[in-house]
């Protein structure tokens, strides 16, 4: 027997081998990736998205009418009552309870924070804070078409945000009803439904 033709088929048959091994590993990886339809769970997501879109409208409605209502019980009675309601209204604002939102949180929340809202990050946070709404309570008082067009000055990047719940949500924080919006937050996966 020839040692030159058995040093070949050392090198040969191992070198096939390797080569054949690879060539099914990739068709097999290759043939095994599949494609998620994931298009029911979007056509859920935006239905949802749109029913509380409605809910807010709802509540933002009842918001713009609820002062022309006090305003005008308000008109049948003195004019020195018009002035008390005024000045408890301006001396009314809300306190800041860092420990109740840290005992909610588990972490210390800074006054007015915006990135506390789910799906506001340091960024946009920036953006608002450009645009003059820097406190929960602005946040709270602005239109989802005002945080929208926030949102669309930061160019394409930030169209995969919706704006839908940050009123709702900022206010909650402003009212100190921390315990409700961990639990809105919780119910909606932080954002993600």
């Amino acid at each position: 027997m020839n040692f030159e033709n058995l040093n070949i088929w050392c090198w040969l048959i191992p070198a096939l081998v390797g080569i054949i091994c690879g060539i099914l590993g990739y068709l097999i990886g290759k043939g095994s990736t599949t494609v998620e339809d994931n298009s029911t769970e979007i056509l859920k997501l935006k239905t949802s998205n749109s029913k509380l879109q409605a809910a807010l409208d709802v509540c933002n409605k009842k918001a713009v009418l609820a002062p022309k209502t006090e305003k005008s019980s308000e008109n049948l009675n003195s004019d020195t009552s018009t002035a008390s309601f005024a000045a408890s209204t301006a001396t009314s604002a809300i306190a800041f309870d860092a420990s109740a939102a840290k005992a909610e949180y588990g972490k210390t929340i800074k006054h007015n924070d915006l990135k506390v809202v789910e799906g506001i990050g340091p960024k946009i946070e920036g953006m608002f804070k450009e645009h003059d709404i820097k406190t929960w309570k602005a946040l709270s008082e602005a239109s989802v078409a005002d945080c929208q067009k926030v949102l669309d000055t930061g160019g394409k990047r930030y169209k995969i945000h919706d704006p839908a719940s940050w009123p709702m949500q900022s206010k909650m924080c402003y009212e100190g009803k921390w315990n409700d919006l961990a639990r809105w937050q919780e119910e909606h996966k932080h954002g993600k439904l």
